[in-house]
């Protein structure tokens, strides 16, 4: 029987450090899901138990506060999530942009329905078909991971008040309907709303993009480090070129 061309889907040894990348910026790949994702899922744990949610945040490459790229996000003090960063700060982030639907698997179900996942072919209109497929051409197929550690900025601070105004605006957006053709249709521009409210207890996160890992659609992976900028003042003595 002649091997089959396509590999599995986790057909890469990836429990040890992969395609290391290594540089003084992100990868390409990695900006662009920062840039592109909606949300991201945050992993927090306490000492037994893991626990994700899905987390608005905002990207910004580096902040008056702190010369690394720095994701930030908010919390509400009484969460799960709150309560094991207190315990254990060290987390992971996923990152994606690709669409979130499972299609139908291709072999028919000989036992009739079933009511797990994939959901039966059947089960879709070719209108709903439609929506989901809509520009999925245009979207990314990779995936990454962040791994760090997670910082509540001191209330009432400088850093705090910056980051919440960040925060916000990058999650304000411009009231739009998208017809059945798929067409955006823009309402006036002034109409702005913001996605969430930050109240006056609500924590700041934030976490340096350090070192994580690039996931494609096929199970292939490459793990990446951002090293330290370069020191502008390394040659120099008392900012004397030697």
């Amino acid at each position: 029987m002649a091997e089959s061309l396509n590999p599995p889907l986790s057909y890469e040894p990836s429990a040890t450090t992969t395609h290391i990348h290594e540089a003084t910026s992100l990868p390409s790949e990695v900006v662009s899901c920062l840039k592109n994702s909606r949300f991201l899922h945050l992993a927090t744990c306490d000492n037994l138990t893991p626990h994700i949610s899905l987390m608005s945040y905002t990207y910004l490459p580096s902040t008056p506060f702190d010369p690394y790229p720095t994701i930030i996000m908010t919390t509400n003090p009484s969460s799960r999530k709150t309560n094991n960063l207190l315990c254990n700060p060290r987390v992971s982030l996923l990152v994606h942009d690709w669409v979130s639907h499972r299609p139908p698997t291709r072999a028919p179900n000989p036992h009739g329905e079933r009511d797990g996942s994939p959901p039966p072919a059947a089960s879709r209109s070719s209108l709903a078909s439609l929506l989901l497929n809509l520009n999925t051409s245009a979207l990314s197929s990779i995936s990454t991971t962040i791994t760090g550690t997670a910082r509540f900025l001191e209330q009432g601070s400088e850093e705090e008040a910056w980051c919440k105004e960040r925060h916000l605006e990058n999650n304000t957006f411009e009231e739009e309907e998208i017809n059945l053709f798929g067409r955006q249709q823009s309402h006036d521009p002034s109409q702005r709303r913001p996605s969430m409210a930050i109240d006056s207890d609500v924590r700041v996160v934030t976490v340096q993009v350090r070192e994580g890992r690039i996931a494609d659609w096929k199970g292939g992976v490459r793990d990446w480090i951002l090293l330290p900028p370069a020191d502008p003042h390394a040659g120099l003595v008392n900012g004397i070129s030697s």
